[in-house]
């Protein structure tokens, strides 16, 4: 194969109760990747689209091409060498895994040109690297489900154990974009290390059940495990009109409300399709009346994953 196109997807990680170790996929948005052999060995970045110049290009640097040099190494294949052009199709800073979703499509193709000799579970162990270059710190719950699609559960990360839960088929993710940009270096930053008894145990109970209730399919119960007492009243300041948004989204009928990622993304969990553009437009409007432009993306939980759209 002497090129390949592909495309990883947005995630939502934290999931409200489940920092660092819960994450889904969506449809859309998400970057492309580009990949061309060439005969020189090593990787080279030929462009960047839609970032406007804010991404380094050296290849050791940006974190769709640090996986895959991390693969190549894996593999000691010193002789491979391919050109990168890399379109990011959501905004830097988002909290919808921008990052991820570069490294997902860049060891994917990768993969992919080289016959597949890892699966996407292997592949994980170079798409956190990804993420140590872009945040400073290995997660996963943005390119795990951004890898194997679904809704992910990291059970350890040393070693990195995850595995995949179902969902109800009518559970729909809304995720609304304000126009503003939180570092997720910042974001990380200004958390706790340490939480009290109380808020540790309430929040055990809160992933607990949010796994029985996407497992079972009950909404209610999805609804009632929705809430994070540790992580979200620390970052909500970073986010205008937070309290704001989240009320008009459950009183539009969301089941729950909370930050995607490290922010300033916001996404909710609904029963339905029609519901869930319902509590878009009332995300939408609340940040609008503040003065604050937003994009809506509405989606059911993306099962698959990364994909081939052309090779050749």
């Amino acid at each position: 194969m002497n090129y390949i196109k592909a495309f990883a997807p947005a995630t939502v990680a934290n999931v409200a109760c489940g920092f660092d170790i819960f994450g889904f996929a969506v449809d859309e948005p998400g970057d492309v990747v580009e990949l061309r052999r060439r005969d020189e060995p090593g990787i080279v970045i030929t462009d960047i689209l839609g970032d406007e110049g804010r991404l380094p290009r050296s290849a050791t640097q940006n974190s769709v091409t640090v996986v895959m040099l991390k693969m190549l190494e894996h593999l000691k294949n010193f002789e491979f060498g391919c050109e990168v052009v890399l379109h990011k199709n959501m905004p830097l800073g988002s909290g919808m895994g921008s990052s991820a979703a570069s490294a997902a499509a860049g060891v994917f193709a990768l993969n992919e040109m080289l016959g597949a000799p890892f699966t996407r579970q292997q592949l994980l162990q170079f798409a956190v690297e990804g993420e140590r270059i872009a945040s400073g710190s290995a997660h996963a719950d943005n390119v795990g489900p951004a890898l194997i699609g679904g809704f992910v559960v990291i059970r350890s990360y040393h070693p990195l154990d995850i595995f995949q839960i179902p969902v109800p088929r009518e559970l729909y993710c809304t995720l609304v974009h304000p126009d503003i940009e939180v570092n997720t270096k910042d974001a990380r930053y200004i958390l706790r290390n340490e939480v009290s008894l109380k808020n540790a145990i309430s929040q055990m109970g809160n992933v607990a059940g949010l796994i029985a209730g996407l497992m079972q399919e009950d909404y209610s119960l999805i609804s009632r495990s929705m809430v994070d007492v540790i992580i979200e009243p620390v970052r909500a300041i970073l986010i205008p009109e937070f309290n704001e948004v989240k009320h008009a989204a459950l009183e539009e009928g969301a089941l729950g409300c909370s930050i995607s990622g490290a922010g300033p993304s916001m996404f909710t969990l609904s029963k339905g399709k029609e519901t869930a553009g319902r509590v878009g437009l009332a995300m939408q409007q609340t940040f609008a009346q503040a003065g604050i432009e937003s994009q809506i993306h509405v989606s059911a939980i993306n099962q698959d994953g990364p994909r081939v759209l052309e090779r050749g």
